[in-house]
């Protein structure tokens, strides 16, 4: 990854010396900014890089929770289009160059490279080189964040992947050596408030999600060692302590000055110009489930002829195959569903949202669940996979004899109340694990894409390019890409093509593209 201020600097330094004649003073040193050699205190570093990590994976109007197929917009002007129509990737070089200044500033400030700020860095950048590496394939690493070298070549992602999850082992190990002293002491910096310990626990969970993302790679990449490595994380918890409840999840916390996004952007009282996806929808309701009704609001025209807000199928999706210009009152006829007004749209710090989950329980209790499954590890895959959905269960707040009471669209109307049941949920034959074949895994799949509902970023569509499941709508003009199908990948950052396009043509050679085709797909997923 290039330092992209060496770009800039010559062409200061140039204007510097055109004006010196006329004006006095040092114009190389800002004395109102930090120099090279100045100590930065590593807390105000961390809160950067985790203040930044969010990236664009914003829950609720955020166009990927569009493209992970959780809703729909039927309204373009308030809550955009539903045309998997990207280009070109942000990246993550903001983070990663950050990281290397925090490595930097801890080794002055506490004379050695194994305190916190220095593990968290392993833990940070092997998550900025995955975050672009899911995203394009073959990514500059090994050569990348020296300042001296502009245009680093390519790694390709087999060994930006092996060298990421060497990052994580390191991360883990030297949070571990740091000892019990401080284990349940909150990092400074951290906006998540996370301890050392709980640290460890995500590191680890994450590590877990990398691993089980290789599962098209496990077997034909030996020195990757995946399944062994998977197996050696959930069978030492004393090393490798992993979470243990919703407590542990890493999770975005957003305020009365943050705003929850919705809010932020005044589009609150339009929830009728989004509905919900098909794909999430028709997961619910044919097995009654109760996350229905604190997710989402019925189709309060079906209400009106006479159907009860028990009943599941009084709850309707869209299909985002159709055209947005096919469905703009689709929610004006009250035939469609939304997102609960109450918990999205009603207050401007989110307070009664569940929280936005970055990286989370539930989803790792489903990973555990997939690797029994697969054979990588021992273990009772129906405890897994049933933890996952409880989790995911109690992050909503849903638990037997719960009263929901269901608004229509806007909240302005309460319809009634349902009274919620987990169990007979758990119990429905559908349900109930199917066991070690490929029903079962698809149930897990299923559960996990249904725990993903508005949080974790790409995780949905990431897990639906790797295995399929859930199906995604595609094919119709809605999808708004010239073959009607979903990209497997976007094109690169705008300024690798324009300041590394030597390295970056060759990395397209490299990986068999003839171009930079976002329907070609990267050796994650081939």
């Amino acid at each position: 990854m290039k330092n992209k201020l060496k770009f800039i600097i010559p062409g200061l330094i140039v204007l510097s010396l055109g004006i010196s004649g006329c004006q006095k003073g040092d114009l190389f040193n800002n004395p109102n900014a930090l120099q090279q050699s100045s100590t930065v205190p590593v807390s105000l570093i961390l809160n950067h890089i985790t203040s930044n990590m969010m990236k664009e994976e914003e829950p609720v109007i955020s166009t990927v929770y569009r493209w992970n197929q959780n809703i729909v917009s039927n309204y373009s002007y308030y809550f955009g289009s539903n045309s998997y129509n990207w280009s070109n990737t942000g990246d993550m070089y903001d983070n990663l160059k950050y990281c290397v200044k925090m490595e930097e500033q801890s080794y002055k400030q506490f004379g050695n490279k194994t305190n916190i700020y220095f593990a968290l860095s392993k833990f940070f950048k092997a998550y900025g080189f995955i975050w672009l590496s899911q995203r394009v394939g073959d990514i500059p690493m090994s050569q990348a964040l020296d300042p001296n070298n502009t245009t680093p070549a390519y790694d390709n992602q087999h060994d930006v992947y092996k060298n990421c999850l060497a990052l994580l082992d390191t991360a883990n190990t030297l949070i571990a050596n740091l000892g019990t002293a401080g284990a349940s002491s909150t990092v400074a910096g951290d906006i998540y408030g996370r301890t050392q310990l709980q640290w460890q626990k995500i590191i680890n969970a994450y590590r877990l999600r990398v691993l089980i993302s290789l599962s098209k790679r496990a077997s034909d990449n030996a020195d990757l060692n995946v399944q062994a490595q998977f197996a050696t994380i959930v069978n030492n918890p004393s090393q490798y302590p992993i979470m243990a409840s919703n407590s542990d999840n890493l999770i975005y916390t957003y305020t009365a000055v943050t705003l929850y996004p919705p809010n932020r952007s005044g589009n609150a009282p339009y929830n009728n110009c989004e509905n919900i996806n098909t794909t999430f929808m028709n997961l619910l309701v044919p097995n009654n489930d109760p996350r229905i009704y604190t997710l989402t609001s019925p189709a309060t025209a079906l209400i009106a002829g006479g159907k009860s807000l028990s009943d599941s199928s009084a709850y309707i999706g869209i299909n985002n195959n159709q055209t947005q210009a096919s469905f703009v009152t689709f929610t004006g006829d009250g035939l469609h569903s939304c997102l609960n007004y109450n918990r999205y749209m009603s207050s401007a710090s989110g307070a009664n949202a569940e929280p936005y989950i970055i990286i989370g329980y539930p989803e790792m209790c489903f990973n555990i669940a997939e690797a029994i499954n697969r054979g990588w590890v021992t273990g009772t895959t129906a405890t897994w996979y049933k933890n996952g959905i409880l989790a995911h269960m109690g992050l909503l707040g849903l638990s037997d004899g719960k009263s929901i009471t269901i608004s229509n669209y806007d909240g302005s109307k309460t319809l009634g109340t349902v009274m919620v049941n987990v169990t007979n949920f758990i119990n429905n034959a559908n349900i109930v694990y199917a066991g070690d074949n490929a029903t079962g895994l698809t149930q897990i799949l299923t559960q996990k894409y249904i725990a993903f509902f508005m949080n974790s970023g790409y995780e949905s569509y990431y897990n639906w390019r790797r295995t399929g499941v859930p199906a995604f709508n595609q094919g119709g003009a809605g999808i708004g890409t010239p073959s009607l199908t979903i990209p497997y990948r976007w094109q690169y950052p705008q300024n690798e093509i324009s300041y590394n396009s030597t390295n970056y043509n060759a990395a397209l050679q490299a990986q068999g593209f003839t171009s930079d085709d976002l329907n070609a797909k990267i050796w994650l997923i081939k």
